[in-house]
């Protein structure tokens, strides 16, 4: 979710802008936190890497293109040198707080690294779900959503900080499965 952003059609609350998982390969060992901490950025210098995130990587383009930086090597390979990350540092810092201020609920699902994993159901799904991209808008983005700035159209149109999945279709029984997921997760509490 994301400050500013609220749902104005399908009830009321904070409008959700992001919809993640980890582990989607098989044999693959990273836990939730790990991959939350990739995205949020190091806690104690504020940096952060968005060569390891897309999540980072697309924020900071919007960033980049709403405040009109210059930053030529923004995405540019798997891995830099120190001087193209010092070169880099006050954008990763603020790409940190923008998505260090961003509050998140996780859905606890307990299975097997793969992509057809319950996980991996769960994303594709609630993502097409909550996409506007090539839809009538449901909940659309404010005039002032940050995504707008963004170079990747998916993102722009679909309201998400996502690319993939926006624009497919939820599977219908999606619905049903979610509502048992969150009520296992409730009286698991």
């Amino acid at each position: 979710m994301e400050e500013g952003e609220s749902r104005t059609d399908s009830g009321a609350g904070p409008r959700i802008v992001r919809v993640g998982t980890h582990a989607l390969k098989p044999g693959s060992t990273t836990q939730l936190s790990t991959r939350l901490a990739q995205h949020r950025g190091q806690h104690k210098s504020g940096g952060g890497n968005h060569r390891g995130s897309i999540f980072r990587l697309i924020v900071g383009s919007a960033l980049i293109r709403q405040r009109g930086y210059e930053y030529s090597t923004w995405g540019v390979g798997n891995t830099a040198p120190r001087e193209v990350r010092a070169d880099e540092f006050r954008l990763e810092c603020e790409v940190s707080k923008v998505i260090g201020a961003m509050p998140f609920l996780w859905l606890d699902i307990d299975d097997e690294p793969g992509a057809g994993s319950l996980r991996g159901y769960v994303e594709r799904n609630a993502i097409a779900l909550l996409s506007n991209f090539k839809k009538p808008p449901l909940d659309a983005q404010s005039s002032e959503w940050l995504g707008h700035h963004c170079d990747r159209e998916r993102v722009r149109m679909s309201g998400l900080w996502n690319s993939n999945h926006v624009e497919e279709d939820y599977d219908p029984a999606f619905l049903d499965r979610i509502e048992t997921l969150t009520r296992h997760a409730e009286t698991a509490t």
